[in-house]
């Protein structure tokens, strides 16, 4: 088995913007501090956001998962070094990985010394058309293969995907054949169930978000408007597709008073002709596989998030593939053939192929700690040899 994780994450480490900033904003540039409780904060122009413990579980029991705040002193190194990553991503049989920020806002965080193990992704300047036009081809000569947007622009105070702001966006992301990342969390404020809405309803609805975002670009009509563009839904799960499937096309044969018009179309078929969609665990969706489409659908491990499966990966997608009765060559385009296609990614011009399979990539890395470890541990850890020096506030 070969794996390829389109979705993941990196913790912003402490020297992100050291020797990257233009000099006219060096001083500007947000800096990661530690409070009195040992709990860390980033400060960028007088404000202060704190780290989320949520944001990087790997390793800890999970009685002490949480939203209250956190430190890259508590966290598993793999989080937030790149060489430690890579030895987690060998002992987890993952050749390569698209990496989001965790911090809203700041770096999309490239492997740049792993350019074998990276799905390269960018995080473009919202708030200026022409700035995210230069950007895209900026990072598009640099090999950057996909870049992120917010789901719903329109909770930015920005206009809606079926406005024609964006459509410069589209036009260069075609011309230098870049993806475009959806990545759920900047729609959450579309959820509002009320005062007594749970962490529980925010996280099992988030991945909802994702049919709200496809609506804007299906009916707008960017995804008719422009047939080369690529729309990589991430961490959305695919258990939303099959009936958001039925209930386009259901709309679209029933309705016809609204005008639409798909060109002899189905939108279920311009969906799929757009869209690649990640999962982590939908073993119910998974047997409808064929009815999402086959060539639509990716493996997402999303480390090191409260999501994210580490170590055992493989064991955990095998179990789910071979429940849903796929065959070997399914198997193939979910784990790997799919992503490397819709981001045109060669898996293995650095690694060659039989190298790049679950079990040579864990013989790389067999002294891999997997074991369960308190934040205590770690940060005991941490403090007896730390990698970098945080300001005290």
């Amino acid at each position: 088995m070969i794996i390829l994780s389109i979705d993941d994450h990196t913790i912003e480490p402490p020297d992100l913007f050291e020797g990257r900033m233009p000099a006219k904003y060096v001083d500007r540039a947000p800096r990661l501090t530690r409070d009195s409780d040992g709990f860390d904060h980033w400060v960028f122009d007088g404000k202060s956001v704190a780290t989320v413990g949520l944001n990087a579980t790997v390793s800890w029991p999970k009685e002490e998962w949480g939203l209250n705040p956190g430190s890259m002193a508590e966290m598993r190194p793999g989080a937030y070094r790149i060489d430690e990553r890579v030895r987690d991503m060998d002992r987890n049989g993952i050749l390569a990985s698209m990496c989001f920020p965790s911090m809203v806002g700041f770096s999309g965080g490239r492997l740049q010394d792993n350019p074998d193990k990276d799905l390269s992704l960018a995080v473009l300047p919202t708030w200026s058309p022409d700035e995210m036009v230069t950007e895209v081809r900026r990072v598009a000569a640099m090999g950057v293969r996909a870049v992120t947007m917010p789901e719903l622009p329109h909770l930015l105070g920005l206009p809606t995907y079926q406005s024609d702001y964006w459509d410069p966006i589209w036009k260069v992301a075609i011309e230098e054949n870049v993806v475009v990342c959806l990545h759920i969390g900047q729609g959450l404020d579309a959820i509002n169930m009320g005062p007594d809405f749970s962490p529980d309803n925010y996280m099992v609805l988030a991945t909802q978000v994702s049919v709200l975002s496809v609506q804007d670009l299906l009916w707008g009509p960017v995804m008719r408007k422009f047939p080369e563009l690529r729309f990589a839904f991430s961490e959305g799960g695919i258990g939303w597709i099959p009936f958001m499937l039925d209930r386009v096309d259901r709309h679209y044969d029933n309705q016809k008073w609204t005008g639409q018009d798909f060109g002899g179309k189905r939108p279920s078929e311009v969906f799929r002709e757009h869209s690649l969609a990640c999962f982590i665990s939908d073993p119910t969706s998974l047997k409808l596989a064929h009815d999402i489409g086959i060539d639509n659908i990716a493996f997402e491990v999303d480390y090191p998030h409260s999501d994210s499966v580490w170590p055992n990966a493989p064991e955990f997608l095998l179990e789910q593939c071979e429940g849903a009765g796929l065959t070997d060559a399914e198997i193939n385009k979910i784990t790997w053939e799919n992503a490397a296609r819709f981001c045109s990614y060669d898996p293995f011009a650095v690694i060659p192929k039989e190298k790049a399979t679950v079990s040579a990539l864990r013989a790389l890395s067999p002294d891999v700690d997997i074991e369960v470890r308190s934040r205590a541990e770690f940060r005991a850890l941490y403090d007896a040899n730390p990698p970098y020096e945080v300001a005290r506030v």
